[in-house]
């Protein structure tokens, strides 16, 4: 198993990354990636269960529990964004001729 420092090096730096790049992307870009994204939100949701899973003491089991939640929360929004998105492309019935 990972240590407590390397861990939380890895966790510190994975989020300085994803910060760094999603800063740079278009504002015009973001939300179609987003929606390109959804599998990952899943498979983000798959290993928070395994973790919870495995996990041993209490405390594991609530760091785990708070992450298969905010998993689901994140592939509920990413699905709600894309919903919103297509929504957008659709015609209204008093617009048509």
């Amino acid at each position: 198993m990972i240590e407590g420092f390397v861990a939380l090096y890895i966790f510190m730096l994975a989020a300085f990354t994803g910060y760094e790049v999603i800063s740079r992307v278009p504002v015009i870009l973001h939300t179609p990636l987003m929606s390109g994204s959804n599998f990952v939100h899943g498979i983000v949701l798959v290993g928070a269960m395994v973790a919870l899973g495995q996990a041993d003491t209490t405390l594991s089991q609530v760091i785990g529990f708070i992450g298969v939640v905010l998993a689901a929360g994140n592939a509920v929004g990413g699905y709600v964004a894309t919903e919103r998105m297509l929504d957008m492309f659709k015609s209204r019935k008093g617009d048509q001729k």
